[in-house]
């Protein structure tokens, strides 16, 4: 993995297998909880089984009833209740999926908002990442050559109060100039969706399973 500066130990470091960090296929990000979410246009039916997500390899399988039983970890909920916080420092190293209709995402949520996405990605636009700051209302389409599908990506993103920045392979690709405030805090969530057509294309009819993988996941709080 790429590294950056970071004088301070992490204050989170992800175990994806543990109850204590994460609760698994449950998000007050989908209506009601979950298990499904027509109305954001996937095809998603979030499921606990820990073959889906538990490993750091997050899964979706196809349904017979046209839906797709998927992955999906979030702090909100778990016994340690992890918040980042203004000022935190996300650094994540991900495998990026293959699959036409896979829409993976690290992203922040709280209170029906509070959503910042370190990315978001769909193989039909194989070189594109989405950064996304919703509570400043600002986003970046980041084209790179690194980006591709099945290859390995860095990323780090400061979420700082006036600013927050996104760095790729440890270059720097997003300053927003916007920020998230002195008083913002989220829960993490980890997932992987899957498009139902409208703005991204659906998986193809004969693809049955798609995943895709997230290591060393650490969050870094200055002064924590």
């Amino acid at each position: 993995m790429s590294t950056w500066p970071s004088p301070e130990e992490p204050v989170f470091t992800a175990d994806f297998s543990s109850p204590d960090q994460w609760v698994a296929g449950r998000s007050w990000a989908y209506p009601n909880g979950g298990p499904v979410n027509p109305g954001d246009n996937k095809l998603d039916h979030l499921v606990d089984d820990p073959a889906y997500s538990r490993g750091g390899v997050f899964r979706a399988t196809r349904r017979r009833d046209g839906l797709w039983d998927t992955g999906l970890l979030t702090t909100e909920g778990s016994r340690e209740g992890f918040q980042l916080r203004t000022g935190d420092t996300l650094e994540a190293r991900v495998r990026l999926p293959e699959e036409t209709g896979a829409w993976p995402a690290i992203w922040t949520w709280r209170d029906g908002g509070q959503e910042v996405d370190v990315f978001e990605y769909h193989p039909d636009n194989p070189d594109l990442l989405e950064l996304s700051n919703h509570v400043r209302n600002t986003h970046r389409y980041h084209r790179s050559s690194a980006v591709r599908p099945g290859g390995w990506i860095d990323l780090r993103v400061d979420f700082g109060a006036r600013s927050v920045t996104w760095a790729l392979d440890a270059e720097e690709v997003f300053d927003d100039r916007r920020g998230v405030g002195r008083s913002w805090h989220a829960y993490l969530i980890v997932n992987l969706s899957v498009c139902a057509g409208r703005y991204h294309p659906a998986p193809d009819p004969g693809t049955r399973e798609m995943s895709y993988e997230v290591r060393d996941l650490r969050v870094f709080r200055s002064g924590g």
